[in-house]
């Protein structure tokens, strides 16, 4: 939530945002058993449903110099299998990366992926669910065949489970990895980490490691087309102007 708040031009303290919602929770508590009733959005997603996707900066030790990075964050939603990929920026064909290479990890594309409002993704924010695309994000959904779904602004709660794997990341990956050659080489050594996690780590919600749900999950996710370009095709038309020009004396 603090994130949230600061893109939105928030410049107090995490402590205070987090007394805030201690302070939340507590009335909500109180009001509960007063009443006897809540009101609880159960987030509850099918086999093959959807995945959510996030950013974050982080930093790692590569060539011997401490280097700031933009890590990508990719889960699915019913398994909770996750990948994690680190880049120099957040550019559109990072972006496309990302995806591609988290799709390739879990063996196919779910049907929707759900993203707060990036800038490579929402070009304009509108009223409600309203949102204008970025043509080239659009084009790579439209790729990939899944549907894209934005959160409410400030709402980092609607992709709770990519947030949550944000701060287990930096305490699975970050605090213990070593010193790396070059982006590539950390890269690979993310993506052998995540897929070991996914064999240690309990589900809970349904039986067995998150590896034995995604063993469920794979035959309902859809199948994986070619990575996409990145590129948007445009027609246009070429008016050429042709000049008398003075004969070559020969």
């Amino acid at each position: 939530m603090h994130a949230d708040l600061v893109k939105l031009g928030y410049d107090g303290s995490y402590g205070r945002v987090a007394a805030f919602a201690r302070a939340w929770r507590a009335d909500r508590h109180r009001a509960e058993q007063t009443t006897g009733r809540g009101t609880y959005v159960p987030l509850v997603f099918q086999p093959g449903e959807a995945f959510q996707f996030d950013w974050s900066e982080d930093w790692a030790n590569i060539g011997g110099e401490r280097v700031k990075l933009q890590v990508a964050h990719i889960k699915l939603s019913h398994s909770r299998v996750f990948l994690v990929r680190a880049y120099p920026l957040q550019t559109h064909e990072m972006l496309f990366d990302a995806h591609w290479h988290a799709f390739r990890v879990f063996g196919g594309v779910p049907g929707r992926g759900i993203y707060d409002n990036m800038k490579t993704a929402v070009d304009r924010v509108g009223k409600g669910k309203q949102r204008d695309v970025n043509a080239r994000f659009k084009a790579m959904a439209s790729h990939y065949v899944f549907e894209p779904e934005f959160c409410n602004p400030a709402a980092g709660w609607e992709k709770g489970q990519v947030e949550k794997n944000v701060q287990d990341a930096r305490t699975r990956l970050w605090q213990v990895m070593p010193v790396f050659c070059d982006l590539a080489e950390l890269n690979q050594w993310l993506e052998d980490r995540c897929i070991a996690l996914w064999a240690e780590t309990k589900h809970k919600a349904l039986p067995g490691s998150i590896a034995d749900v995604w063993e469920a999950e794979k035959p309902t996710l859809m199948a994986l087309p070619p990575a996409f370009d990145g590129f948007v095709e445009h027609s246009k038309r070429v008016v050429i102007a042709v000049r008398n020009l003075p004969k070559t004396a020969v």
